[in-house]
């Protein structure tokens, strides 16, 4: 059943980057839930966006819709954003979820791997705060999906840990510079779903994993799909801070 609102623009709106898949995809469902209009950002994953589109709209008349964009192209960012306020007017959220993962190692890597880590994981963020950070609303939130390798490495990684070492400081940067009116937050997930690269990882080696987990099992999408609403409705008081949600692995 459609439910249709007579005024669209009294919702919120989030605008979610790597909408389409996998934890992107999670947030943006749960975001919906709680009344947020959601602008699904993809790149390569057009058929996933809209068949995430579809089932919101089913839901909710008109309250979500696909956006493409190139996070490495700054013409790319910013004509996403003019097209994103054509279709709301006002922005409240803007979630960094989009990120490239995988093995890059000092002696294999070259610059397409570094422009390509470095852009997901940084470059498009930041360029992408500039050109929304205006835009959204005051007490707006701008929430940056990180990684627990930020802080402690993952060996065979380097210039993707180096990117969201970057990024963990943009969140630091950007909330004192966006304060008092954007408050700038991040998650740092740790083990939530398995790598989809072309390493194969069999039984053995995720309970190797899960083994060193002090909660022993893996996380959920769900969980940090809600540490970003909780991000975005209810830390009123937090900013420039990055939320660890690794069941405790990082100890």
């Amino acid at each position: 059943m459609i439910m249709a609102y007579k005024n669209i623009d009294a919702n919120r709106v989030a605008v979610i980057t790597g909408a389409s898949r996998r934890i992107g995809a999670e947030i943006s469902r749960t975001f919906h839930y709680h009344g947020y209009d959601v602008a699904i950002h993809y790149n390569n994953s057009k058929n996933d966006a809209e068949i995430l589109a579809k089932e919101l709209n089913q839901i909710r008349y008109n309250s979500a819709k696909t956006f493409k964009a190139q996070l490495g192209s700054i013409s790319d960012i910013k004509s996403m954003v003019t097209k994103i306020l054509l279709w709301r007017k006002k922005l409240d959220v803007l979630i960094n979820n989009a990120s490239s993962f995988y093995p890059s190692t000092l002696e294999e890597s070259n610059e397409d791997s570094w422009n390509d880590l470095i852009n997901s994981n940084l470059k498009g963020p930041y360029f992408l705060c500039q050109a929304i950070a205006p835009q959204l609303r005051k007490n707006g939130s701008i929430i940056s999906i990180n990684d627990i390798y930020s802080v402690n490495p993952l060996k065979g990684y380097s210039i993707y840990c180096i990117a969201k070492a970057g990024n963990a400081m943009l969140t630091k940067s950007l909330a004192k510079e966006l304060a008092p009116n954007i408050r700038v937050n991040g998650i740092a997930p740790g083990v939530i779903l398995w790598p989809n690269t072309d390493i194969q990882m069999n039984e053995a080696m995720k309970q190797q994993i899960i083994s060193h987990i002090p909660l022993g099992r893996k996380g959920s999408p769900e969980d940090v799909a809600k540490t970003a609403l909780f991000l975005a409705m209810s830390a009123k008081y937090i900013s420039g801070q990055t939320i660890v949600v690794d069941g405790g692995s990082s100890l």
